[in-house]
């Protein structure tokens, strides 16, 4: 029959709790999440080898808020431009960046061919050098006209 009084309720107030007084229960049990042995012996070699032992410092931001930026750069959009391209605009290839997983466009490269791009950012240096081929990249703002 089930009653409120289990035996840690009932040892309340005793020295030993119902465990003897010669070492019985002594050992067992985790002694929680401390680090054993560095706050009494061994203190000095703290102080003086890892004064960073103990606590925490820093910040770590949750993976939902981060934002992963998926790059190509220019010379490699040029070489695998006929590929890649969905449909020509007067001699220019078309390539959609976003639909093939791109988030930003950088710079490094050549451009040999007019290509217009649509991708939702990308550097200066990228942004000449389609200019300088003769091509354009179109952005968020320019979509929507």
């Amino acid at each position: 029959m089930p009653h409120k009084l289990r035996k840690t309720r009932k040892k309340r107030g005793s020295r030993t709790v119902g465990y003897g007084r010669v070492g019985q229960h002594r050992k067992s049990g985790s002694k929680g999440m401390r680090k054993a042995g560095r706050h009494k012996q061994g203190w000095s070699y703290v102080i003086k080898y890892e004064p960073e032992y103990f606590g925490k410092r820093g910040f770590t931001s949750p993976k939902s808020l981060r934002r992963r930026v998926n790059i190509i750069n220019v010379g490699t959009l040029d070489e695998i431009a006929e590929e890649v391209s969905t449909e020509k605009k007067k001699d220019k290839l078309f390539i959609d960046l976003e639909n093939l997983g791109y988030t930003k466009l950088l710079g490094k490269g050549k451009v040999t061919k007019p290509l217009i791009i649509k991708v939702s950012s990308y550097s200066k240096s990228a942004a000449e050098k389609i200019k300088e081929a003769g091509g354009r990249i179109l952005t968020e703002l320019e979509k929507s006209k």
